[in-house]
């Protein structure tokens, strides 16, 4: 029997997010501080009074919610899990609380990695969709005759896409022909996990080459191979790859119960990675942190 913590990505964000854990606890507000100097800026503002507007931004919202998930941790005392795995940004989140990597380094590198990938794209030109009802590799053919890529396999029947919007809106239409229930645009400022962002991958990769990573004191289960990745150069060519690659998360799950683990907690924003897990096997008991 093995435990892990999950960290969430883009999406779970919400306007006042820790906002009494940094009133009410020492540590949590230790970590919003931290993150603060780290960006020479008051993201903790924007945290918790918005605009949602402002927050929603790719920049802030990734630190924003790596800053909250470490805070609502380090609150809760609880002893560290036998492994770690974070969705898309909730990679570095987990990389962080394993102490692979600084909390002013994660900040900094997500305010890298929101600003390359804005840029990357411009406003309007990208769009991601999520698909509902059909199998991962029906979508994944889909999307590469439509020049387009599967940016997360989130749970079975769950599939993100992402591109260019002439692409992504080409592919809908394939994918509803094809037996889709749904086809439905999510509201994210740039275009995620897709050939497109080649650019913010070779941004990343120069300051990720420049940061000091160790060895995490948990097992860390990658997006790249959904298997465990410990050695820091191997973690650093995880973190770039993910740039322009999806998010593999179902086969992840999967992999975790390979592994023997039995219980995960998700820590951070939201509930969404709960929901995930438990569609995808009921062999992992799933709950969520409270602090």
């Amino acid at each position: 029997m093995s435990s892990i913590f999950v960290f969430p990505g883009q999406g779970a964000q919400v306007v006042g997010m820790g906002a009494d854990l940094y009133k009410n606890n020492a540590k949590a507000k230790a970590v919003f501080d931290e993150v603060d100097a780290a960006l020479g800026e008051k993201l903790s503002d924007i945290i918790f009074n918005g605009p949602m507007e402002e927050l929603t931004l790719t920049r802030n919202v990734q630190p924003a919610i790596m800053a909250t998930s470490v805070a609502m941790y380090r609150a809760s005392n609880l002893p560290l899990a036998d492994y770690v795995a974070g969705h898309s940004l909730g990679e570095y989140t987990a990389l962080c609380v394993a102490g692979a990597i600084s909390l002013s380094d994660t900040a900094k590198l997500l305010r890298a990695r929101g600003n390359a990938m804005q840029a990357a794209v411009p406003v309007g030109a990208g769009l991601v969709s999520v698909v509902l009802g059909l199998d991962a590799d029906t979508v994944r053919d889909i999307c590469e005759n439509c020049g387009c890529d599967m940016a997360n396999d989130n749970c079975p029947g769950q599939v993100v896409i992402s591109g260019l919007k002439e692409n992504v809106d080409a592919a809908s239409e394939k994918l509803k022909n094809a037996g889709a229930k749904r086809v439905m645009p999510l509201a994210l400022s740039a275009p995620v996990h897709c050939r497109v962002q080649e650019p913010a991958m070779k941004a990343m990769r120069d300051i990720l080459e420049k940061t000091n990573i160790t060895k995490p004191r948990a097992k860390w289960i990658s997006n790249k191979t959904c298997t465990v990745i410990e050695n820091p150069n191997d973690i650093r060519d995880a973190l770039v790859y993910q740039m322009t690659h999806g998010v593999r998360w179902r086969e992840s799950v999967l992999e975790m119960v390979n592994l023997g683990i039995t219980d995960a907690i998700e820590i951070g924003p939201g509930n969404v990675l709960s929901g995930l897990i438990t569609r995808t096997t009921d062999k992992i008991a799933v709950k969520k942190l409270e602090v």
